[in-house]
């Protein structure tokens, strides 16, 4: 498919890629050479130490986002977004000129007053910058686009953070030139503005609500009107606030504890940002351009784990002071945190991709640049939280790597809550490992599966874990209709209630949940879903296809849909499977053929209803088994 190749290079992405990537590697230029400012020449501003004051920087930027986004929102839903770009882009040019004199002149209150309003400029431009993806390309183009957006902003972060680190340390003339330079790059990211798509607004008919606090509270009532879609923000809330302890924690744990000088704590804020970049980068190679809810959980536990190593390799007992980039690269203890730093910064862009691109999935368009307004509300919560509680802790006398503990629990528990209340993430996962780690998952015709509305697939039962290769090879959500007391098993039931799985017994086993599964398969195929049924009723005992029941029959007599069988070959004397009588799953000879076996999910067009018997269906895949 060309558009995963060639999606940066198309007319319909890049300008609004290389508006947001300047836009981001000027926030970062201004923003690092601010911070080394400070670091390094010890400013102090109402008594507060400069770590302190570094904390509170960070806070400041974001705070515009909880107070002004919720307008933002509104204003990017009702006007078209190809104009709002272009005068967000003039302002931001504007806003550089008077940070350019605060560097000029060495001030350090009009810096940190311009650093508010270069907050408030990004409130505006934030809602844009993902909502408008799904407006430029097409839905099979989201996670590619979301991967590319969110690398291009961490290597503008990388790249930022340097330049500005940079620039700002050149004796004589840094400060004149850190003011040039920040003009300069406001200007083409300007340029890159102008060229972004035509568009037509969301929703020109919306009533704007004005003032401070109502826009917020109309904004959070649709942010979190689908519970999924908010927990999801909630996710990508928590990464920002550990991002931004971690990223403001870096100055200080370079200088204080590692005993770094400038260049080092550049290294620190590079290795993070690349890191992201390139994790944004795999997750969509591993996700196969399409959302992958899997990879989600596989971004939290190895973020827990790298961050968890900071704090294990506790204060080094060096005693340096201002080494550089050279003489800290000769110490084997410092290229463990680099390994750490990297390791956390690429599984946080595994957690991040598939949450945002989940959003843009499940949001309708009218609401989108809403929810995403609402999201950075959220976020600039969230961030600021992080700034009052990093400063506590640095008044409690925590030391940094310490800290970076407490933030490697707090992680643990916060992913464990939002695995639990959405357990759909964690099917995922568990579908991941099956057909990624253990098989090699091939589908054929997937094509055949529509973009929305209901259908029923239909499909050969081969072995316990059917129902997880067809959930990792559909693209979209399905629900599975299976035997109620495989819903009891131990430690997977939940996995079956985030899948959403429909429990059935036979009617003269238990009416009640017979019934009861009635209504749900009805209601869910009222709703648009896909279903998916295995006819046979049971799993083979020989690798040979049993008779089909008619429960189908019954199925598409109250709601008629579009039937779409599919053929499972390849899992027959695997682990999951009851080859050799039973006896397969304790065989070592199955456990060896076991890993990366080839399985293939072939998917068949679609019969219409009136077409379609339980006799016909056995037949048809009968025939494709052969």
């Amino acid at each position: 498919m060309e558009y995963q190749k060639h999606l940066i290079k198309d007319k319909r992405f890049w300008p609004i890629f290389w508006t947001q990537f300047f836009g981001a590697f000027n926030d970062n230029v201004f923003k690092n050479a601010l911070v080394i400012l400070i670091t390094f020449k010890s400013y102090s501003l109402a008594g507060l130490a400069p770590e302190q004051m570094v904390a509170i920087c960070g806070g400041i930027f974001v705070l515009p986002f909880f107070l002004f986004s919720a307008m933002a929102g509104q204003i990017c839903d009702k006007f078209p977004k190809h104009k709002l770009i272009f005068y967000i882009k003039l302002w931001e040019l504007v806003i550089m000129f008077v940070g350019a004199y605060g560097f000029m002149s060495e001030n350090v209150n009009v810096l940190i007053v311009t650093l508010f309003f270069m907050g408030l400029q990004s409130a505006f431009f934030g809602p844009i910058k993902y909502s408008i993806l799904p407006e430029l390309i097409d839905g099979n183009e989201l996670v590619q686009g979301n991967a590319l957006v969110s690398s291009g902003t961490f290597v503008s972060i990388l790249l930022g953070t340097i330049l500005g680190g940079a620039l700002i340390g050149l004796e004589g003339g840094g400060r004149s030139y850190t003011a040039i330079f920040i003009i300069v790059f406001a200007a083409i990211g300007t340029i890159f503005g102008m060229k972004v798509q035509v568009l037509k607004a969301a929703d020109e008919k919306m009533k704007i609500s004005y003032g401070l606090f109502s826009p917020i509270l109309k904004i959070l009532r649709v942010t979190t009107k689908i519970k999924t879609v908010f927990l999801a923000v909630l996710g990508i809330s928590w990464f920002w606030f550990l991002g931004a302890a971690l990223l403001s924690m870096f100055p200080a744990y370079g200088k204080n504890v590692l005993g770094g000088n400038e260049s080092v704590v550049t290294l620190f804020l590079a290795m993070f940002s690349i890191g992201v970049a390139v994790g944004s980068m795999l997750c969509e190679k591993f996700s196969r351009h399409r959302l992958e809810l899997g990879l989600v959980p596989f971004g939290t536990i190895g973020m827990t784990f790298f961050i968890f190593d900071l704090f294990l390799v506790g204060i080094p007992d060096l005693n340096l002071v201002d080494i550089g980039i050279k003489e800290f690269l000769s110490y084997s203890i410092h290229w463990r945190i680099l390994i750490d730093l990297f390791g956390l910064s690429v599984f946080s862009g595994f957690f991040i991709v598939p949450l945002y691109t989940f959003i843009q999935h499940r949001t309708p368009n009218g609401e989108r640049s809403q929810v995403i307004a609402g999201l950075n509300i959220i976020n600039a919560l969230f961030m600021v939280s992080s700034a009052v509680a990093l400063t506590v802790l640095y008044s409690f006398k925590f030391t940094i790597p310490q800290i970076f503990g407490i933030w490697a629990i707090f992680n643990l528990l916060v992913s464990i809550y939002i695995y639990t209340v959405v357990p759909e993430f964690l099917l995922r996962f568990v579908a991941m490992i099956i057909t990624r780690l253990m098989y090699r998952l091939k589908v054929h015709g997937a094509e055949n599966i529509p973009d929305e509305g209901a259908c029923i697939l239909t499909c050969n039962h081969v072995s316990f874990v059917d129902w997880l290769v067809v959930a990792a090879g559909i693209k979209r959500p399905v629900r599975f209709v299976m035997y109620y007391k495989f819903m009891k098993t131990p430690l997977i039931h939940n996995i079956f209630r985030g899948g959403k799985v429909i429990p059935i017994a036979g009617k003269n086993e238990d009416l009640q949940i017979f019934n009861q599964a009635q209504l749900d398969i009805e209601e869910a195929l009222k709703n648009g879903d896909i279903l998916c049924i295995f006819p046979e009723g049971e799993i083979t005992h020989d690798g040979e296809l049993s008779e089909y029941k008619k429960g189908i029959e019954h199925m598409l007599a109250k709601v008629p849909v579009p039937v779409i069988p599919m053929t499972l070959n390849g899992l027959w004397g695997s682990f999951f499977s009851r080859a050799h009588g039973g006896k397969a799953v304790s065989s070592p000879k199955v456990l060896l053929k076991m890993w990366l076996r080839r399985i293939d999910l072939n998917v068949y067009p679609a019969i219409q209803a009136q077409d379609v018997s339980a006799k016909k269906l056995e037949e048809f895949t009968k025939s494709k088994l052969l």
